[in-house]
């Protein structure tokens, strides 16, 4: 398998920048009420996951790589309970972003294990 060389490369960033595309969508349906409460907190979130994906990526050493996956994770782990809060309320009835946020969490947490696990 060849080494990428850009983040954008990534599975798990593609997957992740869509991911904060479909938060963005959704919660353009919510209520203007919530546009400086869930929405920004849920957008702000969602789009701290790529982000972090980016700045791991250049970081040289592996626990510094790692702490930032971690750190996306943390912010997957905190959109997963914003759409669970979102479902209670009524705004959302759907459970893709549920299943994305999954498989996001998956790959975060194989990428981190491999580059732990790498030689260089």
């Amino acid at each position: 398998m060849q080494k990428s060389k850009q983040f954008t490369e990534l599975i798990v960033w593609q997957k992740a920048h869509q991911f904060v595309l479909d938060v963005y969508k959704l919660t353009k349906g919510f209520p203007k009420e919530e546009l400086f409460g869930l929405t920004s907190q849920f957008r702000r979130a969602a789009v701290s996951i790529p982000a972090n994906i980016a700045e791991g990526y250049r970081k040289r050493g592996k626990n510094d790589k790692v702490r930032f996956f971690n750190i996306s994770e943390g912010s997957l782990e905190e959109c997963k309970y914003y759409l669970m809060l979102s479902k209670d309320l009524g705004y959302v009835n759907d459970i893709n972003l549920i299943n994305s946020a999954e498989e996001i969490s998956k790959l975060l947490d194989a990428y981190s294990k491999a580059i732990l696990a790498s030689i260089s």
